[in-house]
């Protein structure tokens, strides 16, 4: 228990919250590249010293659930002040290789008062592919340049951002992060200041602690039981069509709640695999969605839960699976599972679109990268959302006129897909339709998923459509790449959201 007063540690929680929404805003507004300042593909983020997750901006949730994993990953190194450190390997703190993490220690009078961290999906990061996101890779070195957790100086900027397409452009995200994390150790020092290195250690313990409590009090209201879900992914590689299923059994016993993936099939040799961090991250995300969305967002609401998956599984991958649409697609899969799971003690949505709708156009001059959003599956008390981006991504689209602007594209439809939804007591949330024209040589990537399967309605609810991928009016599959050439039309119909009767 802490000695820190109920007011007090509102107001606490309130300052740190603030100050990760100023690192958000900081890092927004600094970024050159549209996929962050535009669609705000980032996220920030601050620890206490031991390296456990005190406070984060509501940003994207496969990117926070993962990042104490990137601050463990340096937590034995040497700190000094103003020694930041870098990373983007999956298999050491990160998710795929187009993330990279900037982790900095934060001193107050010497001593290690935590660290701010932020996480930033650059446009691209090396590799044969332009974009760093390749439908087809089937090894991690074919998706870009691997970052270990390495010091961040000048000498290691120059050589990261040398080897990687439009070097400009990744060296000024990176000064964006860079400036987010020095927002972030203002605000802990000015914190410091005001209640000094014990009281404010005391108060970020109590942080964890209070949200650990209503963390535990939240599942301990659910029957105890073991609840099962499976599914599976599109893993439609070469021409082939193949399904891969994953498994969960979901165990209340009390207030502790474990996950476990056993059975999900072995990893593949393709990109759909997932590193442990992501399925916790996934999974952790899911049960704070049913249980205690409101509670302060800390590695307190991690304490309860346990995840467990099988060492080169699926979704615990080893080294050197490839990963890059395990972070974006397979991430929403496990918590389309966690959601079937636990929705079977107590009231949950029907699935929602279950897919990022990955979409890369590059040359030899720029790099584009968008998600899209899909329809949300509806609630027992409300009908989905339509057009929004579900589950593991909380992005942005990018508005028109930037992307006409900046790049040698046109878009030629962005409306509602009515009726993609599925009916019920309640409607699934409408997915949207997304047309663009290339106006130069292009190569495209697409990384999609529910093409095949569509989401699942709950009791007599409809499922919502599958999506659908075309170019110039000919289907696509889930996972494609090409090249366009200019007046090419590239279409995207994404999922509607399962009905719920």
């Amino acid at each position: 228990m802490t000695s820190l007063a109920p007011i007090a540690l509102q107001v606490l929680v309130g300052g740190l919250r603030a100050a990760c929404d100023e690192m958000g805003a900081t890092l927004i507004r600094s970024a050159y590249s549209t996929n962050i300042k535009e669609r705000h593909d980032c996220s920030t983020a601050l620890f206490d010293a031991a390296g456990e997750l005190v406070m984060q901006a509501e940003h994207i949730p496969v990117h926070l659930g993962s990042m104490p994993d990137a601050v463990a990953a340096v937590l034995g190194e040497d700190h000094e002040p103003g020694r930041s450190w870098i990373l983007n390997d999956p298999y050491r703190g990160g998710t795929h290789l187009p993330d990279i993490t900037l982790v900095s220690p934060v001193f107050a009078d010497g001593e290690l008062l935590g660290f701010a961290a932020s996480r930033a999906h650059h446009a691209d990061v090396g590799g044969p592919t332009p974009g760093s996101m390749p439908a087809f890779s089937r090894t991690l070195e074919e998706e870009g340049v691997v970052i270990p957790p390495t010091a961040f100086d000048e000498e290691t900027r120059q050589r990261l951002v040398s080897q990687m397409r439009m070097p400009r452009q990744r060296l000024a995200d990176l000064r964006a992060q860079e400036a987010a994390n020095r927002v972030g150790a203002l605000r802990l020092e000015e914190l410091q200041r005001r209640l000094g290195s014990a009281e404010l250690r005391e108060g970020m313990d109590a942080i964890l602690a209070y949200t650990e409590r209503r963390t535990r009090a939240a599942i301990a209201e659910l029957p105890d039981g073991s609840y099962r879900a499976e599914d599976v992914l599109e893993g439609d590689w070469n021409g082939e069509e193949r399904d891969l299923r994953l498994r969960l059994e979901a165990t209340i016993a009390g207030e502790e709640l474990r996950l476990d993936f056993g059975g999900t099939e072995e990893q593949v040799d393709g990109n759909l695999n997932c590193p442990l961090s992501v399925t916790k991250s996934a999974a952790f995300f899911a049960v704070r969605a049913l249980t205690d969305p409101d509670g302060p967002p800390s590695a307190g609401a991690h304490r309860p839960i346990e995840v467990l998956a099988p060492p080169g599984a699926l979704l615990n991958a080893r080294f050197p699976a490839a990963v890059a649409a395990g972070n974006v697609e397979t991430s929403s899969r496990v918590a389309d599972l966690v959601f079937a799971a636990l929705g079977q003690a107590l009231p949950g949505p029907a699935q929602g679109q279950g897919t990022m709708n990955n979409l890369t156009l590059a040359n030899d001059e720029f790099t584009y990268y968008e998600t899209l959003g899909g329809g949300q599956g509806a609630c027992p008390n409300a009908d989905g959302p339509n057009a929004i981006h579900v589950a593991m991504s909380n992005t942005l689209n990018t508005p028109t006129e930037a992307l006409e602007t900046e790049f040698p594209l046109r878009v030629r439809e962005l409306a509602l897909r009515r009726g993609s939804g599925g009916a019920g007591t309640h409607r699934g949330g409408d997915g949207i339709l997304r047309e663009i024209e290339a106006l130069a040589p292009t190569r495209f990537s697409l990384i999609t998923e529910r093409r095949r399967h569509r989401p699942r309605g709950v009791g007599e609810g409809e499922d919502g459509a599958a999506g659908a991928n075309l170019l110039n009016g000919s289907p696509l599959p889930g996972k494609a790449t090409g090249d366009l050439a200019p007046g090419d039309r590239l279409r995207l119909e994404t999922p509607g959201g399962g009905g719920w009767t």
